[in-house]
């Protein structure tokens, strides 16, 4: 039986909890009260609920837990929650090929994608992840229908969702240097017959993105855009999605750079690199989310911090796909803001942002002997919450415990081995949680996981209805296998060139003695 849950609208009070509020003032309360209202935070400090002119629909005792604020989750694709596990270690080019088959003749189905987006968000509210920014996929094309289920799964869940349309919509050889000349002539028809979306049909079902489910569900889910990567799309989709973004004040989602062979991409295609190529078409500005950013240059990342925009960096998903490693301090050192997204569940097979939180702030030990410039853990928990606020464009009210706030809350459990002996609470955040200290989960004022359940949907119902869901899933995987299995040589071979070209960097470690080298 799962617990009673409580509205957005109802008054919460948090009792005597030790709280750390990562807002600008650098607030920490070893006991203090958290009033909740509306879905937004009253108030806060040592007594903030005494006395106060109204009674509380619901207290709840502290005493001994760490209050804070959710974890935001900034990088996200939901299409591939059910492939935890399932792909062996491919680069990014190989990878994709089986993710998204290029000559996919079905995919999304209403229920199944409603329950793929589902098990994600709550596996999310139970490790104390409040906000996710989904960039969602398509297979093969975006629908009203196949929206529809994505964003009603995130308003039942109860967790905050910002949401993007990932669809690119040029045919897939041009996404790639090389492959053009590699294929065969039949494989090429196939690819040109393909179907794909005009950026006209796409913007229709962004409107309709905007239109029902931007401020949906008391202001919780919100619509993003996003272009895939500036290589994927039309240079008018492209500008579309740009207008839009300014017209409404939305993120925009775009991948940049996450590997050698798009920067070869860049050079061979547009004759510069992927961010020139963005900054000279006058896309690149605050709004932007870009995500990755590891083959970058000086010039690049000078271009980034002039933009005002924010870089996702998901380290784990980086790791898993051999994509390099992004230069963290030197673009914090220029001023651009990060945020920490877990990518998908086949790239990180979890969606745990504690881990991607301390493989951040371990990684990046490895760039320099210069001991003063590792990150620092207040720094990594800046980046887990209000960097993620920010590139969501809520920067003002998320990703903190202060007055006016959304009430986005998670408590943890200092009682654990995590915090036993309490030393640093801050390093051992980082270093040391893993999300099994979080006992309770708040989004908008309303718990959503306490006492080890999720309140809003019967959890356990979901998971046997996706076993029940696979059987079809897996058959529509496996006749998708078949032209990629035929493909996958020639993309190889694409993967190789690219890996082989000089792009005057490496951000990849050298080679170990006795280590064959990409010929």
């Amino acid at each position: 039986m799962n617990t009673p849950t409580t509205s957005s609208q109802a008054s919460l009070l948090i009792r005597g909890a030790h709280v750390l509020a990562l807002d600008d003032a650098g607030n920490e309360w070893p006991r203090a009260d958290i009033v909740i209202e509306a879905g937004r935070i009253a108030a806060i400090g040592p007594g903030a609920g005494d006395h106060w002119p109204r009674a509380f629909d619901r207290v709840i005792d502290a005493e001994g837990m760490l209050a804070m604020p959710g974890l935001i989750n900034a990088h996200f694709h939901s299409p591939g929650n059910l492939m935890k596990g399932m792909l062996p270690g491919y680069p990014l080019e190989i990878f994709m090929l089986h993710e998204v088959p290029p000559l996919a003749p079905s995919g999304d189905a209403g229920r199944l994608a409603y329950v793929r987006t589902m098990l994600g968000a709550l596996e999310m509210l139970r490790r104390g992840i409040t906000s996710v920014h989904d960039d969602a996929y398509h297979v093969p094309i975006a629908t009203h229908e196949s929206v529809d289920a994505i964003m009603r799964a995130y308003e039942d869940a109860g967790i905050r969702a910002t949401v993007a349309i990932d669809q690119p919509n040029i045919v897939e050889y041009d996404k790639y240097p090389y492959l053009a000349e590699l294929l065969p002539a039949e494989e090429k028809r196939a690819m040109d017959n393909a179907r794909r979306q005009t950026g006209e049909e796409l913007m229709a079902v962004y409107q309709h993105l905007f239109d029902r489910w931007h401020g949906a569900a008391n202001g919780r889910l919100a619509a993003a855009v996003s272009c895939s990567a500036p290589q994927r799309v039309t240079v008018e989709y492209f500008q579309a999605l740009s207008e839009f973004s300014k017209q409404h004040d939305l993120p925009f989602n775009i991948h940049i750079l996450e590997t050698k062979l798009q920067r070869v991409m860049g050079e061979q295609k547009f004759g510069k690199s992927l961010v020139r190529y963005v900054h000279d078409l006058g896309l690149l500005d605050e709004r932007m989310m870009v995500i990755h950013a590891i083959w970058i240059d000086d010039e690049d990342i000078a271009l980034l911090a002039q933009s005002g925009c924010t870089v996702a960096h998901n380290p784990v998903c980086n790791l898993r796909l051999g994509s390099g490693v992004m230069p963290y301090r030197v673009l914090r050192n220029a001023g651009v803001p990060i945020c920490l997204g877990t990518d998908e569940m086949n790239t990180d097979d979890s969606v745990n942002l504690w881990f991607v939180a301390k493989t951040a702030a371990l990684l990046h030990t490895l760039a320099t002997p210069d001991y003063s410039q590792w990150p620092q853990p207040q720094e990594i928990l800046h980046a887990a919450t209000r960097g993620g606020a920010r590139a969501m464009r809520r920067a003002d009210d998320l990703g903190q415990l202060a007055v006016g706030c959304a009430a986005d809350v998670i408590l943890l459990d200092i009682d654990t081995v995590a915090f036993t002996p309490l030393n640093d609470l801050r390093r051992q955040l980082v270093h040391c949680e893993d999300g099994g200290s979080v006992r309770t989960t708040i989004v908008d004022g309303r718990v959503v996981f306490e006492d080890g359940l999720i309140t809003t949907v019967d959890e356990r119902a979901l998971r046997t209805e996706l076993r029940g869901l696979m059987k079809a899933y897996r058959e529509q995987v496996a006749a998708a296998a078949q032209d990629t299995q035929r493909l996958e040589p020639i993309y190889r071979q694409m993967y190789e060139r690219a890996a082989a070209q000089d792009v005057g960097m490496n951000r990849w470690l050298p080679p170990m003695p006795g280590t064959r080298s990409v010929p």
